[in-house]
């Protein structure tokens, strides 16, 4: 007689549990690697095509000091409604000076909850690489950019974000004429990560200012260029956590 070797279903039940066990302690770091991942590839592929954009309109268009593309509305400092009707300004110079020179696959118009600016109506463009960008329909110098998951996180509050210690959308400007000790990292520049007002201090960067990252006490608003200045590499000492 032939006997049959094989595991009883103790054996087998063990062996699903550990797998189980392991799985639940890799995956989370699993998730955050590919997110990190994610948001480094296409905020330097996104720096890089706005840039260009700007310089090809450049060339059809002349120098910035010239275009009549930046407006900026007025909004309730109680609700962030906006008091006016914008939207018809603000895309008609987007799309006259910088969308013909982008490869946008598609465009819609929002609601924004999370940031400075909510309440506001918000255009959203989408990219061919899954992330999109845009900006509050109260002024156009302000450009969100979503590497992944846009209107997931535009439905996300700012409290939600915060409570989690989590980004999901960085904000840069492009606000190249403005001459303010403000925005001085900004002059004569191109799209930029978002600087308005920094000391010059790194350190601000992450935590103590005003827009520093640290969302959990400030704004947020800097977490982009921490990430430009270490090369478009996310740091190890990164103070939130990426979430889509």
């Amino acid at each position: 007689m032939q006997k049959l070797y094989g595991f009883t279903l103790a054996e087998v039940l063990i062996t699903l549990g550990i797998i189980g066990v392991v799985a639940a302690i890799t995956m989370p770091a699993l998730v955050a690697a590919y997110n990190n991942h994610i948001t480094e590839v296409r905020l330097k592929k996104f720096y890089s095509v706005f840039n260009q954009a700007i310089q090809r309109s450049i060339a059809d268009n002349g120098d910035t000091s010239t275009w009549d593309y930046w407006f900026e509305g007025q909004y309730d400092d109680d609700t962030g409604e906006t008091l006016e009707d914008y939207s018809s300004i603000l895309n008609g110079n987007f799309e006259r000076y910088l969308a013909p020179y982008m490869n946008i696959i598609d465009k819609k118009d929002l609601r924004m909850t999370a940031f400075s600016q909510k309440g506001a109506d918000f255009r959203l463009y989408y990219l061919a690489d899954g992330s999109a960008f845009g900006y509050p329909l109260i002024h156009n110098r302000e450009i969100y950019f979503y590497p992944k998951n846009a209107e997931k996180c535009l439905e996300k509050s700012s409290d939600e974000l915060k409570l989690q210690n989590a980004i999901c959308t960085f904000i840069f400007e492009f606000n190249p004429n403005n001459e303010s000790s403000d925005w001085k990292y900004l002059y004569k520049k191109g799209l930029e990560p978002y600087l308005y007002r920094w000391s010059g201090d790194e350190k601000e960067l992450y935590t103590g200012a005003q827009y520093s990252c640290d969302s959990l006490k400030n704004d947020g608003s800097y977490c982009a260029a921490i990430i430009q200045c270490n090369n478009w590499k996310i740091p190890k000492d990164f103070p939130v956590k990426i979430k889509y």
